[in-house]
């Protein structure tokens, strides 16, 4: 995967975990993991999975949250998934994360 995302986006690709002590992500502290490619100076947090729920979507979109707070930058959102829900897709284009998919 990390040869797929690194062609599709560019730039270098790592895994960025930390703990998170307050439970933003989940509501109780514990580890969180994210995909993260990093372009120039951006910064793009990518969730790849074979089906996206709008669960998923809001999932990605407090890991945002919890990067923007560590590390003093705000990321990009992106999910690719040959499948998206379609309450996945109006909630990520409400929370403004891409979705990366043929199915629409």
């Amino acid at each position: 995967m990390r040869g797929l995302i690194e062609n599709y986006f560019g730039g270098r690709v790592e895994r960025w975990s930390r703990y998170d002590e307050e439970g933003l992500v989940f509501g109780h502290p514990s580890v969180v993991d994210a995909d993260l490619v990093v372009k120039d100076s951006e910064h793009i947090l990518v969730e790849i999975k074979s089906s996206v729920s709008r669960g998923d979507v809001y999932e990605l979109w407090r890991i945002g949250q919890l990067y923007e707070k560590v590390e003093g930058t705000k990321p990009r959102l992106a999910i690719v998934s040959p499948y998206v829900d379609g309450k996945a897709k109006e909630a990520a284009d409400k929370l403004g994360i891409e979705i990366y998919t043929d199915v629409v």
